[in-house]
């Protein structure tokens, strides 16, 4: 685990390798899917029967290519009570939020008499990559399903990993709760091949969302064009910006949070207590004793994880929006947050005060927590209603507002040496 202060000589140099330095995959990454692709788009069905055998350990064809939307509701009804009101309570408050973000349309006249103005509507069919290989998240489920369906996506796929032909009951319980239309026993780059695409069985989409490994990740981006996608996303990440008047097991706690996902996470904290460092440093090592998840987030911390000492917090986010991270934390009194708040250009999602941990937002807040990593925050947002739209504008001329504006478009054309562009005016005026 790396250790920085801003008062040793060669901060700079250290904490740049820091923001460049990259977890993601490789090339021969690359190389894998692109052939991957290839041979889904050649072979359709019979490449994913292969690949699914391969890599999933089960056969399609013997255990069935769907999950029906009964065995979903079985699964959604046989859920321990609190469980299913957990969901429940997630799906309400995740509706709600994205149904606040719907665009509205627009139409106007200018003062030449021009109408103008844009349509919004949703694409007509989206997919869903759901994980189901370290580990499955309902979650995600809920997350990138309910922003589709707000947006008002009439066809709804979801495909996911089912290793040895088993389906995590709370995956299929939240597929229920989200209103998904159709489950594919599929993961990897041929999922996405297989969206993208199209085979026999499975009808295209235009849109796909969902978080993956590195080759999901690698599929998404090489096919990005054929179909639009969220993001490319990579290894999770997370900033916390804390003083020393916090409970250290608190913020060791939150660090372990991303930690445990996998060994590429990322941890960074920012304090001006360089006691506070060693106090939460001390309480890392404590939990991850006795964390499930140690193996992972240890390899993580270790690996991928610092702390940072800085003279004053209000130094430090310069630094943060440098690494522009995924979730950032600003464990702070509230009014002190909301200071530092004004100060944050680059993050993917903040938790503003003592008593925000980030994983509030991985479940029951609101908003997405599919969230660009890597630095992507620097230039992308998170997930929401908008990555499942599009926009149409409009344009309607009279006589009177053709006369007004053509003779400009029509010198505008002849300067670009476009004749019949020019033509198309002049006739009209």
């Amino acid at each position: 685990m790396l250790r920085l202060s801003t008062n040793q000589p060669d901060f700079e140099r250290q904490f740049e390798k820091l923001v460049s330095g990259r977890r993601e995959a490789e090339a021969d990454v690359s190389a894998i899917v692109e052939q991957t692709i290839r041979d889904v788009r050649a072979r359709g069905d019979v490449a994913l029967l292969e690949l699914t055998e391969r890599f999933d350990g089960f056969s399609l064809s013997e255990q069935g290519w769907q999950i029906s939307a009964e065995e979903c509701k079985a699964a959604y009804q046989a859920l321990a009570p609190e469980l299913r009101d957990a969901l429940k309570l997630a799906a309400q408050r995740i509706t709600a939020y994205h149904k606040a973000q719907l665009p509205k349309d627009r139409d106007y006249r200018d003062k030449e008499g021009v109408r103008l103005g844009a349509r919004w509507s949703a694409v007509d069919a989206a997919g869903v990559y759901v994980p189901g290989g370290r580990a499955a998240y309902p979650s995600s489920v809920l997350m990138n399903a309910i922003p589709a369906k707000v947006a008002g996506v009439e066809r709804l796929v979801m495909v996911t990993p089912t290793p040895k032909g088993e389906i995590n009951p709370t995956v299929m319980a939240a597929a229920h709760l989200a209103g998904v239309d159709e489950i594919w026993r599929l993961g990897g780059a041929q999922a996405i091949a297989a969206l993208a695409y199209g085979t026999d069985r499975i009808a295209p989409v235009d849109v796909i969302t969902g978080p993956g490994n590195a080759w999901v990740a690698e599929a998404k981006r090489q096919l990005y064009g054929v179909v639009g996608i969220d993001m490319v996303a990579g290894p999770s990440e997370i900033v916390v910006v804390a003083d020393g008047k916090n409970k250290p097991e608190w913020i060791a706690a939150d660090l372990l949070s991303q930690a445990e996902h996998d060994p590429t996470s990322q941890s960074i904290l920012f304090t001006d207590d360089a006691d506070f460092a060693e106090k939460v440093a001390a309480e890392v090592d404590a939990q991850l004793a006795q964390l499930a998840t140690a193996k992972v987030a240890s390899e993580s911390w270790q690996t991928n994880g610092a702390i940072v000492v800085v003279d004053k917090l209000e130094t430090a986010m310069p630094l943060v929006n440098r690494l522009a991270a995924e979730h950032l934390e600003l464990a702070v009194d509230d009014k002190r947050a909301e200071k530092l708040f004004d100060l944050v250009r680059h993050a993917g999602s903040v938790f503003l005060g003592r008593m925000t941990p980030e994983a509030i937002g991985d479940y029951v807040a609101g908003p997405n927590h599919v969230l660009p990593t890597g630095r992507r925050a620097r230039f992308s947002s998170g997930l929401s209603v908008l990555d499942f739209m599009k926009r149409t504008s409009f344009i309607a001329l009279d006589k009177k507002a053709l006369k007004a504006i053509g003779p400009a478009a029509l010198a505008l054309a002849e300067a670009e040496g476009l004749p019949a562009h020019a033509e198309s005016v002049r006739k009209r005026l």
